[in-house]
């Protein structure tokens, strides 16, 4: 996805970010003390010369997206003096990663988590740092009240969400829409109309789902849940405070039927599609000969069409907003990596307040592959209208809920063979039987959450 431009774009790029740095130095009195945050200082006005802050999460450093937030970092270590080690977990589970290092009495200053359940899970052992004194006033001033409650346990603010995941897309060929004559639906029964077009017509088959990968067929039911059921219910599913043989979970199933209860309409059929892997079908809606017309995941699924289909962003495919269902409201299910503090160093205190600010978001996304949950990042920074679409959505939704799987005990949300992964598999299988799959699914969340 960095691609190379040449030394033009790359100069570009150099100057865009220098000036962002240059902005998020306005404005503010220096602290009277180490560590000081009164309320409207830039973080970068604080001198921290000599001051050294360690920062980890599971992004290489030889990774577009480990070399990025180098990139923020680094802007922070220019504007404030501060000396800021990035490590990379290296492919180990972070749990671990960062358990052994608590254990050895040698905690990193400051990590990335990739969901609210280990933020939970650190917050209960009394290994964080409250942060409402350091960053609370930027993340009122800058957050939707939902990643408020997300970076929080048990009302207590532990985090900044700084990296966001719009998963309410649905991605599209152009040609094949343009081709069958349909239009992007914004409703479910538009959906289901446009994919009987597209089949009638023969040009591909209406969907693509790499069901091999199960976390795609729960992303598919989280999205189709919150439409029918509401955040409301959506909240008490996640905790496990509804069961599974719920009538709204009946609802979110027989609607998802009506996708995965036509074979012909799916990519090689629901057997093709459980042997398929993220994102080996995914790329089939792009590329010379296209064989499917619509992908449901993620933004992040741009990206990957371009750098491994070769697929022009906004010109070959392009994505909707995954579609209204019964009249329901915009709604966005998501993700994203919130920033903790595991020790009292006042440069990291630094870290959090300044990666609560616009503007740290804003050398990220002026890089492209990139969405911030900051909903006053400027939305001119982001490279393309593809990216600044679903990045805006993200940060202005009224109705944002985290991936129920990844809220769920990961024996439920996110092993392979059981709980959710296994059911949904099943489902995708066999889409009758709608009693077989809630009651699975109500047996393997009692063991679960141990209710």
């Amino acid at each position: 996805m960095d691609g190379s431009g040449g030394r033009a774009v790359a100069l570009g790029v150099v100057v865009v970010v220098l000036a962002l740095v240059g902005a998020a130095c306005g404005g503010g009195a220096a602290p009277t003390g180490p560590g000081a945050t009164p309320t409207g200082t830039s973080p970068t006005a604080v001198d921290l010369t000599g001051q050294r802050v360690e920062v980890v999460a599971v992004w290489g450093e030889d990774t577009g997206e480990g070399e990025k937030f180098k990139r923020v970092l680094d802007a922070f270590a220019q504007q404030t003096g501060a000396q800021v080690q990035y490590t990379p977990s290296g492919g180990v589970d972070l749990t671990t990663f960062i358990g052994t290092r608590i254990q050895g009495g040698n905690p990193p200053d400051v990590a990335m988590l990739p969901n609210p359940g280990l933020l939970r899970d650190f917050a209960t052992q009394g290994v964080l740092k409250p942060i409402e004194d350091i960053a609370g006033d930027l993340v009122d001033q800058n957050f939707a009240p939902s990643w408020r409650e997300l970076a929080s346990h048990e009302g207590t603010l532990y985090g900044v969400y700084f990296k966001g995941a719009n998963k309410s897309t649905v991605w599209y060929n152009k040609g094949i829409f343009e081709q069958a004559g349909v239009q992007p639906p914004s409703t479910w029964e538009d959906l289901l109309a446009a994919a009987q077009t597209i089949s009638d017509s023969g040009l591909a088959a209406p969907f693509a789902i790499d069901g091999g990968t199960a976390w795609v067929l729960t992303d598919w039911f989280e999205n189709v849940y919150i439409r029918t059921a509401g955040p409301g219910l959506y909240d008490q599913l996640a905790r496990h405070e509804i069961p599974w043989t719920h009538d709204s979970v009946r609802t979110a199933l027989e609607t998802l039927a009506q996708v995965f209860g036509k074979p012909d309409w799916i990519l090689g059929g629901p057997s093709g599609a459980l042997q398929a892997s993220f994102p080996s079908d995914a790329l089939r809606i792009a590329g010379d000969q296209p064989e499917a017309a619509m992908y449901y995941e993620g933004d992040f699924l741009g990206g990957i069409l371009a750098s491994e289909a070769g697929a022009q962003l906004g010109q070959d495919v392009d994505f909707f907003d995954f579609p209204s269902i019964g009249g329901s409201g915009p709604a966005v299910v998501g993700g994203g990596d919130v920033a903790v503090l595991f020790t009292d160093n006042p440069a990291a205190q630094q870290l959090i307040r300044f990666l609560a600010t616009p503007e740290a978001a804003e050398i990220w996304a002026a890089l492209g592959g990139f969405s911030s949950p900051n909903r006053n990042v400027d939305p001119s920074v982001y490279p393309d209208d593809i990216s600044r679409r679903s990045a805006v959505a993200l940060a202005q939704a009224e109705v944002f809920r985290f991936d129920l799987s990844d809220l769920a005990p990961a024996a439920f949300g996110g092993t392979t063979g059981q709980g959710m992964f296994k059911g949904l598999q099943d489902f995708l299988r066999n889409p009758r039987d709608v009693e077989g799959t809630m009651q699975y699914l109500e047996e393997q969340a009692q063991q679960a959450y141990g209710s």
